[in-house]
């Protein structure tokens, strides 16, 4: 690896996770701790990026807030700033972007949230040249319907300003099984975020090769990188530079070390790779997520060939010439002379295994019995140990994840875990009031009209919603009143 210095100004990054919330409609998100801290290490790493870094984790809006404006005041044109945020995302009525800090309201977001507005002033306030912003943000329920969240975010209008590049993905609740339950996992890295810290961690985002590792390569490794995998997140970046911004140097790969002897299968290393995980897109019912269910799940993955061990396809075998002597005939000036078909090693590649048909690896098709726990909503991963692809240098395999995507019901709209619906009642039944009945997941249940109801309001039947995930209890059936005459 080549040393080279980075820039004349301070490289400053801070790091803003929010994995826990007071507001039970924000689901707890296991990944932001971690994702902050393994970020933090290989940023401040001096041989990988050589950043100062501060990190805060689980803070109040108005604590965000003070740091962020700390952040970017009393800076130099030669400062390179990182912001890195993990957190949900949320937006108002009107389409505005908040990101959401652990005493966030949903329902106030611009009083208990941090407004991205703030965060766009403070940047172009800032008189550091070049700033990247890193959103690792989860984004339920506040954008189009169905979907978890918007990976444009549209940082265009949100964060824009002069030098600035902003790279987003989305986040997932994750969970795992853990003996023969399934439970919400402990603290795991974000596939983008996780990604991210490996390229830098290795040096593989460093695509030309030059040393260095800048934000453009960074965003091209992360994409291409999940884009493989199979992780149905695509990445976004939104830059307004006038250079290449160089985020890190690139750490130098060890050279391959080369065998002593040859082998007749490959060797079972203690350092071996993981496999590569595999992602399995699954659509399931309002009724399947929220009461839970048994799913056949149909999982492609590529296992080592058991005939070949892997080996290309050709198996080590004794010369078939001299029989494993290494000696020939016929070679003059050679005592003893050489074998010509195997260059007096005694042994040689085989034919093709007929198994793999040469290739070291089969791709199989297997049905797995996957248990999917109540209160799952779209975006939700369920990791299944070991069930990915095989390693190719002797590791453990990859994970399978489970990726739910609720879909859409003709009557509930969930947001959250509270289902809401439209319900149209006679005029004389919102004057007088009276009961109505309200066909719910659960059967039909009796709403009572309150006299005087009026149009738009809405009613509530407590704990009829989605059960929490994580926590104890349900949402609300949440009904919008209509009226007609």
């Amino acid at each position: 690896m080549t040393d080279f210095a980075f820039g004349p100004g301070r490289r400053d990054a801070l790091l803003i996770a929010t994995g826990a919330y007071d507001d039970r409609t924000l689901s707890t998100l296991r990944s932001p701790g971690q994702d902050c801290a393994s970020l933090a290490g290989v940023l401040a790493d001096p041989g990988i990026g050589g950043f100062r870094t501060e990190q805060l984790k689980d803070a109040q809006a108005h604590q965000v807030m003070r740091a962020v404006e700390r952040f970017f005041m009393d800076r130099s044109r030669d400062d390179l700033l990182l912001l890195h945020i993990s957190c949900h995302g949320i937006k108002d009525d009107d389409g505005h972007l908040y990101f959401a800090a652990r005493d966030t309201d949903r329902d106030l977001p611009a009083s208990t949230a941090v407004p991205a507005a703030f965060l766009r002033e403070r940047m172009e306030r800032c008189r550091a040249r070049t700033v990247v912003v890193l959103l690792d943000c989860c984004y339920s329920g506040a954008f189009l319907p169905g979907a978890k969240g918007d990976d444009q975010v549209h940082v265009r209008d949100e964060l824009g300003g002069h030098g600035r590049a902003v790279l987003t993905a989305t986040n997932r609740i994750e969970y795992a099984w853990e003996g023969e339950h399934i439970e919400l996992k402990g603290p795991q890295p974000s596939p983008f975020t996780g990604v991210l810290v490996e390229g830098l961690r290795t040096g593989a985002a460093d695509l030309d090769g030059d040393g260095r590792i800048t934000v453009t390569e960074l965003y091209e490794y992360v994409y291409e990188t999940l884009h493989r995998a199979g992780v149905r997140q695509r990445p976004q970046m939104w830059v307004d530079l006038e250079y290449q911004v160089t985020v890190a140097q690139a750490v130098g790969a060890p050279e391959p070390v080369e065998p002593e002897a040859p082998l007749t299968q490959p060797t079972v290393s203690p350092r071996g790779q993981k496999g590569r995980d595999v992602f399995v897109r699954l659509e399931l019912t309002l009724v399947e997520t929220t009461r839970g269910a048994v799913k056949g799940v149909a999982v492609e993955r590529r296992i080592l060939c058991s005939t070949c061990h892997g080996l290309g396809g050709r198996t080590v075998e004794e010369c078939g010439s001299c029989h494993g002597s290494g000696s020939g005939r016929g070679n003059l000036g050679q005592h003893p002379p050489n074998c010509l078909a195997c260059d007096g090693t005694g042994w040689g590649l085989g034919p093709p295994c007929s198994e793999c048909a040469g290739n070291g690896w089969l791709d199989t098709v297997s049905t797995l019995t996957v248990e999917i726990p109540a209160g799952v909503e779209s975006g939700t991963h369920i990791q299944l140990a070991d069930e990915g692809d095989d390693s190719a240098d002797g590791g453990p395999p990859g994970d399978l994840y489970i990726d739910v995507v609720e879909l859409p019901h003709p009557v509930y709209q969930r947001v959250g875990d509270d289902l809401h619906r439209s319900l149209t009642i006679p005029a004389v039944t919102a004057r007088a009031g009276g009961t109505v009945e309200l066909k719910t997941l659960d059967g039909r249940r009796t709403l009572r009209i309150a006299p005087g109801t009026h149009e738009g309001q809405t009613l509530l039947l407590p704990g009829f919603g989605a059960p929490r995930s994580g926590a104890f209890g349900r949402g609300d059936i949440v009904v919008h009143v209509a009226i007609r005459d």
